[in-house]
């Protein structure tokens, strides 16, 4: 049950309200954008909630004990500072969500109904729906290791050791010619054998993809043309000319990790672990 501040409560004792609904949008890199459906500009705690930009929301879905709260937010690309590149981009994935209902005419008199994340995002031309999850979906997610036969660290993290700032691991390049938002061929890796970036990371370090880091898909080298292959598009054009910073991927395997990284000292899944046919077999009496 919501507790009301004193001063909000005795607004609504009055019979005539001037409320309004609240959205403080905060996403990973710490930019925070606030919305609002009344028809002017609320501002509070620093953030000015901008009015008129086509937000609606659904109804509140609340349940007892753990299961994820949720509600959906739709929204047409009316605001300068919504962009569809930004939505394709995943600069919102797992944005923290603050929803307040607020006396527009005393913006202090408010209350914070819901926070959450941004969960799925499905984008219709220039409108999108966006879903909001509770806090509870959280407690849904594995949280310590994992019994399995793969690797559950990721590479070059504080688990795994492997230094990905060394040149063995690490190449830089420039973008020569663009098929697709996701597939280009490139200079300066022909060193490298082939496959070796592979599910690693590119991050772009100019043009209009600058600072954005995507997974490698595939890389390949095709005589003396190389290849890369990313599995989410880039957020803006790729161009020639356009450098990148990628480092070595790997496959989570324990021959991998021992062959292509020396690191097997450091493998964090059980190789040895029995297998689905070693389950499923069963004893026979010898004849």
């Amino acid at each position: 049950m919501k507790t009301l501040p004193a001063d909000l409560q005795a607004h609504l004792q009055t019979g005539a309200t001037t409320l309004c609904w609240c959205w403080r949008l905060t996403r990973g890199d710490g930019v925070k954008m606030g919305f609002t459906d009344h028809d002017r500009d609320v501002a509070f705690e620093g953030v000015t909630y901008e009015a008129a930009a086509g937000f609606s929301a659904s109804e509140m879905r609340d349940s007892v004990g753990l299961s994820v709260d949720n509600l959906e937010v739709t929204s047409a690309l009316s605001s300068d500072r919504l962009s569809e590149a930004d939505l394709a981009a995943g600069r919102y994935d797992d944005a923290r969500v603050d929803i307040f209902r607020v006396n527009w005419a005393a913006p202090e008199q408010r209350v914070l109904m819901r926070s959450g994340s941004l969960g799925e995002v499905r984008r219709a031309g220039l409108s999108f729906t966006a879903e909001v999850r509770g806090l509870a979906h959280y407690l849904q997610q594995p949280k310590g290791r994992l019994y399995q036969f793969t690797c559950d660290a990721d590479v070059g993290d504080r688990r795994c050791g492997v230094a990905l700032s060394d040149s063995a691991y690490r190449g830089e390049g420039e973008i020569v010619d663009v098929s697709s938002a996701r597939l280009f061929t490139v200079s300066g890796l022909e060193e490298f054998a082939d496959g070796w970036f592979a599910r690693g990371a590119l991050t772009f370090t100019s043009g209009a993809a600058e600072g954005q880091t995507v997974e490698v898909r595939a890389h390949t080298q095709a005589g003396e043309a190389v290849r890369i292959e990313l599995w989410a598009p880039a957020r803006g054009p790729l161009v020639a000319e356009q450098t990148f910073v990628v480092t070595a991927g790997c496959d989570k395997h324990c021959t991998t990790c021992a062959a292509k990284f020396g690191n097997a000292a450091n493998f964090r899944g059980f190789p040895h672990m029995p297998g689905n046919d070693f389950l499923t077999t069963f004893g026979r009496r010898g004849v």
